[in-house]
């Protein structure tokens, strides 16, 4: 009897036959398909994840109020017999500057990685990574361009001087953020 997890991410964007067969899953722990094929769906946990209600006004993170915000938007859009079957619902709350700042500790963690054989150090300080922190967040998507935005302003910035400048042989970069911009110190080694 093997065990499976079916993430199904975004459910809200599926088509809406999608949900009818989803039903019939939740239903009858069962899956037929064009063929007459059936699928057996006793020992599968199935977990949607949706993004309704963050267009909501206010409704991200955990408080009483913002859940009952996420409910009515998640009423609104699935029908009662959908949502009757469901085991719950967790909300989660909004990520927390520190929570992001702890994002780019980790993205810089695999930057420097990546640069250790070229014997280059880069650390930012406090300011830097609210910028970019900040910069990196959107409150639809969350934390996923932080990535994105250390590659373009921060690992960008440095090639040059890893190719053919002050870093050629190796050395020490700190990063900060002065005067809306951010401001590199490269010491050679």
């Amino acid at each position: 009897h093997p065990h499976t997890v079916l993430l199904l991410d975004e459910i809200e964007k599926a088509h809406p036959d999608i949900m009818n067969i989803l039903l019939q899953v939740m239903d009858g722990a069962k899956l037929t398909d064009n063929n007459g094929v059936v699928s057996d769906f006793k020992n599968v946990i199935l977990i949607m994840t949706s993004n309704i209600g963050t267009k909501e006004p206010n409704v991200m993170g955990c408080t009483k109020d913002n859940t009952v915000k996420t409910d009515k938007a998640l009423a609104s859009f699935f029908s009662p017999e959908f949502r009757n079957r469901l085991s719950g619902t967790i909300t989660f709350k909004a990520l927390t500057l520190a929570s992001l700042i702890q994002i780019v500790d980790i993205e810089v963690g695999k930057l420097n990685a990546l640069l250790k054989s070229k014997e280059v150090t880069v650390s930012l300080n406090k300011k830097a990574k609210e910028y970019l922190a900040n910069e990196g967040y959107d409150e639809k998507y969350g934390a996923r361009h932080i990535a994105r935005v250390i590659d373009e302003k921060v690992k960008e910035a440095l090639t040059d001087e890893i190719l053919f400048g002050k870093l050629k042989n190796g050395g020490d970069v700190k990063v900060e953020y002065k005067k809306e911009r951010l401001t590199f110190k490269f010491e050679e080694k």
